[in-house]
């Protein structure tokens, strides 16, 4: 999969500038596709000469003018089929981390405790932003509320995976600074 569809699934939610995108990708999509700015910006300017997205310069007085950008026919055409088509394949993980872990016994359990804490501290501060996020869209309604009434659930849908991943990772991490604790009493 490319950023295309991650940014033509953004542009569900309606009109949007490249810098409300980005923050939407910082927020919400980052947990399972994440992009830089940069990356974004050019996608934009992509998926606009394919004719899937359509952008209208809105004037400012004392800012720079903005580009709003919203979906085209096109575009939610194409988004629907890729959004019926299974996946290609599972996802693969890829953590700089577990590679070290793998490693730690040629740099010592020191070291590894010290990485495992720091992602830890990661995973919790990400985790809080996702509740935050859920508990401003739930808007003071129980979930079975919210997905009776909610025009779109697929970012609901997709931030309950990101919770769900963070908390594996902080069970992964405790349950790691266990095996260590345990082991360094036994040695």
């Amino acid at each position: 999969m490319s950023l295309k569809y991650a940014v033509l699934a953004a542009l569900l939610e309606g009109e949007a500038s490249g810098y409300e995108l980005s923050k939407v990708f910082d927020v919400s999509l980052a947990n399972f596709w994440p992009a830089t700015p940069q990356q974004l910006y050019r996608e934009l300017e992509r998926l606009a000469r394919d004719g899937l997205i359509e952008a209208r310069v809105v004037q400012q007085e004392r800012r720079p003018n903005k580009r709003m950008f919203t979906l085209t026919e096109a575009g939610r055409e194409d988004l629907g089929s890729f959004a019926v088509t299974p996946p290609r394949r599972p996802t693969a993980v890829r953590d700089e981390l577990l590679v070290k872990i793998q490693a730690m016994d040629a740099g010592g359990p020191e070291a590894a405790r010290a990485l495992i804490e720091e992602r830890m501290t990661w995973s919790r501060g990400k985790l809080d932003r996702y509740e935050r996020l859920r508990d401003r869209l739930l808007d003071g309604r129980s979930e079975d509320e919210y997905l009776a009434v909610a025009d779109r659930i697929g970012p609901y849908l997709t931030l309950m995976g990101g919770i769900a991943f963070e908390e594996s990772v902080l069970g992964w991490c405790e349950r790691a600074l266990a095996l260590l604790r345990r082991r360094a009493a036994v040695g």
